[in-house]
């Protein structure tokens, strides 16, 4: 499935929060690249944060790229789950 990359926020422990064309926000770890050729460049944390939405994709300044396709069938899927504020009694969306 080809979906376009519409924002990326890096996070702790080389993780990046994904929003695809469709709406889904979906995890995806990098770690796993780290110990491979110019990907290990991102162990710098400043590069790393660098990351950036490029055409359908995302891009750091050091032109490393990942393929759309596979951020988002190697990602996870976010979801929300309802929880309840225990002061207010109401309900609202929990995401993780």
């Amino acid at each position: 499935m080809y979906l376009s990359v519409e924002s990326v926020k890096p996070l702790k422990e080389y993780k990046l929060l994904i929003k695809f064309e469709n709406g889904e926000e979906r995890m995806f770890d990098v770690s796993p690249y780290l110990n491979i050729g110019k990907f290990s460049e991102l162990r710098n944390l400043s590069l790393f944060n660098s990351v950036v939405v490029k055409f359908d994709t995302i891009e750091w300044v050091n032109h490393l790229d990942i393929d759309p396709e596979v951020l988002y069938e190697k990602s996870l899927k976010l979801e929300e789950k309802p929880i309840t504020n225990r002061s207010t009694g109401r309900r609202k969306a929990l995401r993780l």
